[in-house]
């Protein structure tokens, strides 16, 4: 039987809203694609998803449907620039924002019979460090922490760091200073975090590098379009293919951590081989 690769799991948080978390979801997504990687993106913010409305993609289902049993997980994905799937949420629903811890298994377990359809899974959380974040959070294999520069987005990037590690003993993340004027700006940012979480936290961060403000970055929005694909030759576009290049390398998975997590399936049949 041939050997099954493990699926890249990655996912996007930041604690605090506004830091352009779904920006770099979407555009590490598209840059990873034109490197020949099948992306999927999730859009688990489950109550007020954006991710199709910042593509323009037309979607007629999302997860709603699935945790209604009208469809499968296979029947709302839509495709996005360059290759990528998305899988969109709910806009407006407030009980998807509140799903029990059953629906939440229920959902991350859907993603085994998509295996096959996918080399990388982002995961576009929401803002907070509500139950839903930190559950998907902690079924991901790699957790890429969005800052920028004001204060909030490190205190918030610290809480959220400091409640994963507490309550599931996750204990790497890896930094991405996002907007920044400078390359030193974000190495500073990193800096500023790092300084907090070895005082008080027992873990290993690791800086995945800075994305520059771009105002280019805003017209693909108004366009409804990723700036890699809208405007590939721009500071933020180059920034994003070389993160896309970085993330690729990240060691894949080998075994299974022990609770709910993506595609556990696949690592425990890889890890008796």
């Amino acid at each position: 039987m041939a050997k099954q690769e493990p699926v890249q799991v990655i996912a996007v948080t930041g604690g605090k809203g506004g830091v352009g978390k779904s920006n770099v979801s979407i555009n590490a997504a598209v840059a990873m694609a034109k490197l020949g990687k099948r992306v999927v993106v999730l859009d688990a913010d489950l109550g007020l998803a954006n991710i199709d409305v910042l593509l323009g993609l037309r979607a007629t289902r999302n997860l709603v449907d699935v945790l209604d049993g009208r469809c499968g997980l296979k029947d709302v994905m839509v495709e996005g620039p360059c290759g990528i799937k998305v899988i969109p949420a709910s806009s407006g629903t407030p009980y998807m924002a509140n799903l029990a811890e059953q629906e939440h298994a229920g959902i991350i377990h859907a993603f085994s019979s998509l295996a096959d359809e996918m080399d990388v899974l982002i995961v576009d959380t929401a803002a907070g460090i509500s139950r839903t974040v930190v559950s998907f959070v902690r079924a991901c294999q790699e957790v890429l922490v969005v800052v920028c520069d004001e204060p909030t987005s490190i205190t918030d990037a610290y809480a959220l760091i400091k409640v994963i590690n507490h309550d599931y003993n996750m204990n790497r993340f890896r930094i991405l200073a996002n907007m920044v004027r400078t390359k030193n700006e974000g190495m500073r940012l990193y800096q500023k975090l790092t300084s907090v979480t070895e005082r008080f936290v027992d873990v290993a961060l690791q800086y995945a590098g800075e994305i520059p403000f771009d105002d280019n970055v805003r017209r693909a929005v108004q366009k409804q379009k990723s700036v890699v694909d809208a405007y590939p030759n721009t500071k933020a576009s180059i920034a994003y293919e070389q993160l896309a290049q970085q993330m690729i390398r990240w060691p894949l998975p080998t075994s299974p951590k022990g609770h709910l997590e993506f595609f556990v399936e696949r690592l425990i049949t890889g890890s008796v081989r």
